[in-house]
Order: structure tokens, then sequence, then C-alpha cells
């Protein structure tokens, strides 16, 4: 069984080599194994916002935003 800690390592590092699809694949799984992770749900639409999915990747973000609207960069 993988780890959502592995597998959102797996998806960024599979974005940074520019495999969007796959990228998107890992971050699905792992949001699969917790739907409340907002950084997961963020993953996902930088993923598709690479692959040109914009909609979708609107969605991910706004998804994200829901389960935690606060601003991570005040404090």
């Amino acid at each position: 069984m993988t780890s959502i800690n592995e597998l959102s390592k797996t998806g960024k590092k599979q974005l940074e080599d520019g495999q969007y699809e796959d990228a998107l694949s890992s971050f699905e799984h792992a949001i699969s194994l917790n739907q409340n992770d907002p950084d997961l749900w963020n993953l996902k639409g930088i993923a598709l916002r690479s692959l040109g999915r914009y909609n979708e990747a609107v969605e991910c973000f706004n998804k994200s935003l829901e389960i935690d609207p606060r601003d991570k960069h005040s404090s």
C-alpha cells in the first residue's frame, strides 16, 4: 500500500519532470485516500493547469480553499 506522503512526493517529482499525466494520477490516488487534504487538491489543480485543463484546475483550487480557507502566507 502506497502512503499519501509517497504519492504526494512522487507526484511532485513528476510535475518537476513534466510528467503531468502521471502527476495527476498520483495526486488523484492520494486524494482517494484522503479527500480532505487541501494540499493534495491544490497539487491536483497544478497538474491539471499544466495539462491545459483550466476549468478542472479551478475546481480543484476552489475545493482546496473550501477545505482550508485561511491564507497560509499571512501570519
